[in-house]
């Protein structure tokens, strides 16, 4: 999967192999941290490896992150998920994993997130045609979407997400 790379470790019956992936988190007070993401090879709630949306919607609380420290060492920082505004995959196409990614209904947006960042970019929706809206796609349940742009794919926290445009080409 592109932008992972094996961590490498001595075998342990309780240890669980994670791969590298790379992103930028973007928070609620401004700043930034690129680092990161630890996903398993395997994945709880759907075939194939785990992707960093599903490290996201996990649940409520707190996710590990590495970032670059200071002189090049490493460090694991827990990061709450409520306070993530959105994260920025660069070179990762994950949502081209999702099953039903070549079917469903594409829409070019406008989001402006309450850090005052303004996205552009593609939404796909995954819903029956009549339940295809915009709105249906703000009213999921996972609070992590994916927002498609020609260089990076994002990562959108819909409840930082304070308006939801559709850019009519």
């Amino acid at each position: 999967m592109s932008g992972h790379r094996l961590i490498e470790s001595q075998p342990s019956e309780f240890r669980v192999e994670k791969a590298r992936s790379d992103a930028t988190l973007f928070l609620t007070n401004g700043t930034s941290s690129r680092g990161n993401f630890f996903v398993s090879g395997g994945a709880p709630s759907h075939a194939g490896p785990e992707r960093i949306k599903d490290v996201l919607n996990a649940g409520p609380g707190f996710f590990p992150f590495e970032v670059l420290g200071a002189g090049g060492a490493t460090q694991t920082i827990l990061y709450n998920r409520e306070h993530i505004v959105f994260v920025e995959l660069a070179g990762n196409h994950e949502p081209a994993l999702d099953p039903g990614y070549d079917v469903a209904m594409r829409r070019d947006v406008a989001m402006l997130l309450s850090s005052g960042t303004r996205l552009h970019g593609v939404v796909s929706i995954y819903r029956p045609h009549g339940c295809d809206r915009l709105s249906d796609f703000a009213r999921s349940p996972e609070p992590f979407l994916y927002l498609e742009t020609r260089n990076a794919t994002y990562l959108v926290n819909v409840n930082h997400l304070i308006e939801l445009v559709e850019e009519i080409s």
